[in-house]
């Protein structure tokens, strides 16, 4: 009885605890409740562990301190480039505006932006950058093996560590645990490279009892001389992803950037390494010149310890800034009702909008939440295509085919609230072409989703990818 008393007493006192929660959505809150109600014992446990974004008080006065530091030097490591706000067509300067809401960090001129061909390409030529680096270079990954990929991309910063440049490499604690451990990760810092790990987990109970397991650092930063960044959703890693070698081969988009954002990127990626390993942002040195003609660009960073639905509050203003067309790839769709209503709202308006979902995921949970949207959506007059050809994990949004965005923000519950992300926004008809094509090419890939196959689901499937969303808040 004293047992069953405490229990009870445990549970009430968390669902006071979720009630005064202000800055849970009400979907949010009544799945806690619903856990912590209905499952005995291991719904207090879960909410233990999984309940509140906390990454500890140590670790988020130090992020706090390097966000308030970048903010009163912005203005010295930023190359002064004038207003670019007025070189974006009125109906899209909000969404740009809001963006800016979250960093601080502005709309600039004067980039120069690439469309990588393929994973290949890319990574050779990330690593021809590499090589041919004179002052630094930064690297920031979530997921990082010791494959083909990640193996040339140790031994490029083992080079240019030996010729005397400095070379700083973070890897996410979770995402890239082995690689951590590897010779090869302790071959870097014998050769001089600069290595740290992202929120690292160290002893599991002590990281279960000071913040959250799951809250990680899902970047893709890569930053040479501080005059090259590379923006997107390609890992160190091989495209066959030999962890998960059945879904392969995991399909990305990389953008090579030169130009007045790359100062944006250093800043983001200066964050995270001062937050770990200290140093001042005079460490990190810009050396972009605008280039001519000039792309308007920014950099948007978000995580646990920025603004609450920073992301779905900007996809949200992207859509409403629609006209003709929207076209967005994401591996994990699990949406908010922000981001649901968001979509629907411009399909009803007219705005030929299309979305494209890998057909075999590799969450079979993400899965049945993705699909769970299906109905309304193709209600609406959105048109979801399924990539068959491996999974599609290219992170992109193109609109009017002027406005890109690309990144490693997925549209999913974890992207929003728990992870810290790197995208970028831009505004060029060219490359959003270009962009548009790649996502033509996904879509030649897939097979289309009609409202009449979803109509005949069966009602046990219907019945699990609505359980499954329902408890999406959490998951």
């Amino acid at each position: 009885m004293i047992l069953l008393a405490i229990h009870i007493l445990i549970v009430l006192g968390l669902m006071v605890r979720v009630l005064l929660r202000d800055e849970l959505a009400a979907t949010s809150r009544l799945a806690w409740i619903v856990v912590i109600g209905l499952l005995p014992y291991s719904g207090v446990i879960i909410y233990f562990l999984f309940g509140e974004a906390n990454l500890g008080y140590s670790a988020s006065g130090r992020i706090a301190a390097v966000a308030r530091q970048i903010q009163s030097h912005k203005q010295d490591l930023v190359p002064a480039v004038p207003d670019a706000l007025p070189a974006v067509p009125e109906r899209y300067r909000s969404a740009f505006a809001y963006s800016e809401s979250i960093n601080g960090f502005p709309a600039l001129p004067g980039n120069a932006v690439e469309l990588m061909p393929d994973a290949a390409s890319a990574r050779a030529r990330l690593i021809a950058d590499i090589d041919a680096a004179r002052h630094h270079v930064n690297v920031l990954y979530y997921i990082w093996l010791d494959d083909e990929t990640g193996t040339n991309t140790a031994r490029a910063l083992i080079r240019a560590a030996q010729r005397g440049v400095t070379c700083r490499v973070m890897a996410d604690g979770l995402g890239s645990r082995k690689f951590v451990r590897s010779p090869l990760w302790k071959e870097m810092e014998a050769a001089g490279v600069r290595v740290a790990v992202a929120l690292p987990i160290g002893n599991p109970v002590m990281t279960v009892l000071k913040s959250r397991i799951d809250l990680r650092n899902h970047r893709k930063i890569t930053i040479v001389d501080g005059e090259i960044t590379y923006c997107g959703s390609q890992n160190c890693a091989d495209p066959e992803f030999r962890v998960k070698e059945k879904y392969g081969p995991w399909i990305d988009i990389m953008l090579r950037v030169t130009g007045p954002v790359v100062a944006q990127n250093q800043l983001l990626f200066a964050s995270d390494w001062i937050a770990h390993c200290g140093g001042t942002l005079q460490d990190f040195p810009v050396h972009a010149e605008p280039q001519k003609p000039g792309i308007v660009a920014q950099i948007m960073g978000d995580g646990p310890t920025e603004r609450r639905l920073a992301t779905p509050h900007l996809f949200s203003a992207l859509m409403n800034s629609a006209e003709r067309s929207v076209t967005i790839t994401t591996p994990y769709f699990v949406p908010d009702a922000i981001v649901v209503e968001s979509i629907c709202a411009a399909a009803y308006r007219g705005v030929d909008v299309v979305m494209v979902l890998p057909r075999v995921n590799d969450s079979k949970i993400v899965a049945a939440a993705s699909r769970s949207s299906y109905r309304r959506l193709l209600a609406a007059g959105v048109a979801i295509h399924e990539f068959e050809g491996g999974l599609l994990h290219a992170k992109t949004m193109t609109i009017d085919g002027l406005i890109s965005f690309v990144g490693s923000s997925n549209l999913d519950l974890r992207s929003f609230d728990l992870n810290y992300e790197s995208n970028l926004l831009l505004c060029d008809a060219d490359l959003t072409r270009q962009i548009m094509a790649r996502q033509d090419d996904y879509i030649g890939q897939s097979s289309r989703v009609r409202i009449d196959e979803v109509n005949a689901w069966p009602i046990h499937r219907r019945m699990w990818n609505n359980a499954v969303a329902t408890i999406g808040p959490i998951l």
